[in-house]
């Protein structure tokens, strides 16, 4: 197979020869990365910061964010390449080409460099956390040293698909309702800041008494208008508050967990994500031979929910002493359901551990696709009831006065 070509670009350059002299240059590469490579086999040290590409600027646009989404994209690109029998190398700049962010590519090329130069893929990864969690690159590794990297590598690209499709799952029954009440409560204010005013003018010359549900908009317009920076700034300091108190503080983002667990319909969602994380992830790190104590680690982290986490390290504990995994998940069925523990069962006992789980994983994903209908069906006839009574109550409370006066003529 051909190799592929790369994308070139022009780079101004700026480094120091053996003798510590100054030079400056351009030369046409995929990356700065390559331009970086290229001047050290020429013997010349590029300064930090002062290889750009030609043309760009301190205002140039801000680059494409790398998302969960592209990781699991090239996941799955990478894991297809190297089971093709395409070389690693090889692999990278295919995928790199094939990639629509440009930030994804240069990520990609980063660690082509890396593997290059003689490093292994593992710990090239390593070297971009932010990216690749520590379950990542814990698989890639084990892979690497048992010689099964391509089958390791397939496994990761499914377990990130199925994760990222548990999340946007979950988003999408989070999304519409908190969609559709912030256009409600935006109409409501335009309604009660401009529409309200007008009405109110108008009853003003009727010398008449309006209604008392009337009087309470008019009122309560009046109010908004008078402090509508006031309460826009509540708003944003609620937000703000509420964003800053669930990145740093441990106790809030328990709380919020617990209550997440709790809430009538979301606590099924909630309980029904944590579980097919839990079992999908395990089952990942089991068939890639990570031992049960090792794995918990990573397990516990990605399950999403504080309290689940919690018991997670608890098994861990609990396996560490000689206990077996099914007798430790058996001390908590309220968190852990028995059909989870009956399959760990039968899968310690036959060994096919991963197989019952990734089972166990594909049960409570189908449960969260049934939820998030549930949940759907359930939210639209109260969203629905919530814009008529706000919406129409704003509308009828404007026309009373109109409909008493025409009963009074």
């Amino acid at each position: 197979m051909a190799k592929a070509k790369t994308k070139n670009a022009s780079f101004t350059w700026e480094g120091t020869n053996k003798k510590g002299q100054t030079v400056k240059g351009e030369m046409v590469a995929a990356s700065a990365d390559v331009v970086k490579a290229e001047l050290r086999k020429q013997g010349l040290t590029p300064k930090k910061g002062r290889i750009r590409k030609k043309g760009s600027s301190l205002f140039a646009p801000r680059e494409k964010p790398i998302t969960t989404k592209d990781i699991a994209v090239f996941s799955r690109q990478l894991a297809t390449m190297m089971k093709a029998g395409v070389p690693m190398v090889q692999a990278f700049d295919i995928v790199a080409e094939g990639h629509s962010n440009p930030s994804m590519t240069k990520l990609i090329l980063k660690l082509k460099s890396n593997v290059e130069a003689g490093g292994t893929l593992a710990s090239s990864l390593a070297q971009h956390q932010a990216q690749f969690d520590e379950l990542f690159v814990n698989l890639v590794d084990a892979g690497e040293q048992s010689g099964a990297l391509e089958t390791l590598l397939e496994k990761i690209a499914t377990y990130k698909e199925k994760t990222e499709a548990l999340k946007s799952k979950i988003k999408k029954a989070m999304t519409y309702p908190i969609i559709v009440l912030v256009v409600a409560v935006i109409v409501s204010a335009i309604l009660l800041i401009f529409v309200v005013p007008t009405f109110a003018d108008m009853f003003a010359d009727f010398g008449a008494e309006l209604p008392a549900f009337t009087l309470f908009v008019v009122g309560l317009s009046d109010l908004l208008v008078e402090n509508v920076w006031l309460f826009i700034g509540i708003i944003v300091a609620l937000i703000y508050g509420f964003k800053q108190a669930k990145t740093r503080s441990k106790a809030f983002r328990n709380f919020l967990d617990k209550l997440a667990l709790s809430l009538p319909a979301i606590g099924i969602l909630t309980t029904n994500s944590s579980i097919a994380r839990f079992a999908r992830t395990l089952a990942t790190m089991f068939a890639a031979g990570v031992p049960l104590v090792e794995a918990m680690d990573s397990v516990a982290g990605a399950s999403g929910n504080s309290v689940y986490q919690k018991a997670i390290m608890k098994v861990k504990d609990d396996i560490a002493t000689g206990t077996t995994l099914q007798a430790s998940l058996a001390q908590n069925k309220e968190l852990f359901p028995n059909m989870l523990i009956q399959m760990v069962g039968i899968g310690e006992e036959s060994g096919a551990l991963d197989e019952m789980l990734d089972k166990v994983a594909d049960y409570y994903e189908t449960a969260v696709d049934d939820a998030v209908d549930n949940l759907t069906a359930m939210m639209e006839p109260m969203i629905m009831a919530f814009l008529a009574v706000v919406i129409g109550g704003l509308v009828i409370a404007m026309y009373l006065p109109i409909f008493k006066m025409g009963e009074v003529v």
